[in-house]
């Protein structure tokens, strides 16, 4: 019997988590299936049948914008009332760190594409690359990649691209970028630090600084390091801690990071400190 009592408190216990946290994403999965793989964990932690069973509906759980199945990184996620929260989350400020490969251009921008081009690049110096970075620097006009999760008549253009559909790029739209500079040149190999706007590809990105630079380029790793006041050091639970209670523990810790309510807005952006990163 006492079993019982248990699965219930901590059943309870589950469905009573509301905010935000964060989760590291690794390479390999998309964030959906991250998302679906925590629900999972947690589900059975609670002792909830998922199968066919109403309660598992019950869970609201989602996240605070996509990171490609390729990248890894801080994935926002909102559970409970929090999942209300999220498109704040998608407007916020992200920091990135992106490795680019100059001299080859794939089909998705990134690894996981086909190579499309091959270009020299041996005259590129570390002050070239330096130099084209302030072009895309401040507000800019970018245009998404065509493998992306950006929809034409409800579907995703990488769903379409790979049925091979013809497929028209999206119009260049305007982008944020706050901060990017070099962190490492070792030919053919760059590594960029870059703090954006929502709606930034980093892929489009490297591909254009290989451009600028009358090469090309593709992005071969990426890692998002921040995404509103949330950290990749600070504030990401690995897979190991995604319990019901590590989760409430960091729920808790994650409120502080939170702009106040609705009321209280006015008062934050005339002080703009950590908290108002989430509030573009």
């Amino acid at each position: 019997e006492a079993s019982g009592v248990v699965l219930g408190k901590s059943a309870d216990k589950l469905f009573s988590l509301s905010g935000l946290f964060a989760v590291y994403k690794p390479k390999g999965p998309t964030s959906a299936g991250v998302l679906n793989l925590l629900k999972e964990r947690l589900l059975a932690e609670a002792g909830v049948q998922t199968n066919g069973n109403k309660r598992n509906q019950d869970l609201k759980i989602g996240h605070g914008g996509t990171l490609d199945s390729a990248a890894a990184g801080v994935l926002v996620v909102g559970i409970g009332k929090g999942t209300k929260m999220l498109r704040t989350m998608l407007a916020g400020s992200k920091k990135y760190t992106a490795i680019g490969l100059l001299g080859k251009a794939t089909d998705t921008l990134d690894a996981t594409g086909k190579v499309t081009e091959e270009k020299p690049y041996d005259q590129i110096t570390k002050g070239d690359l330096e130099n084209v970075l302030q072009k895309f620097t401040g507000d800019i006009m970018q245009v998404p990649p065509l493998y992306s999760a950006l929809k034409k008549d409800g579907e995703r253009l990488s769903t379409l691209m790979k049925r091979g559909e013809a497929v028209e790029a999206k119009p260049a739209r305007p982008v944020r970028v706050y901060s990017l500079s070099l962190q490492q040149f070792q030919p053919p190999l760059f590594t960029l630090d870059v703090e954006c706007g929502g709606g930034f590809y980093v892929r489009s990105l490297v591909s254009d600084i290989g451009k600028e630079l009358s090469t090309c380029a593709t992005m071969q790793e990426l890692t998002r390091t921040k995404h509103g006041p949330f950290t990749l050091e600070e504030h990401s639970l690995y897979e190991d801690k995604w319990t019901i209670d590590e989760i409430a523990r960091s729920l808790e810790h994650c409120t502080s990071l939170l702009p106040g309510e609705p009321s209280h807005k006015k008062l934050k952006t005339e002080h703009p400190g950590e908290t108002a990163v989430s509030c573009e």
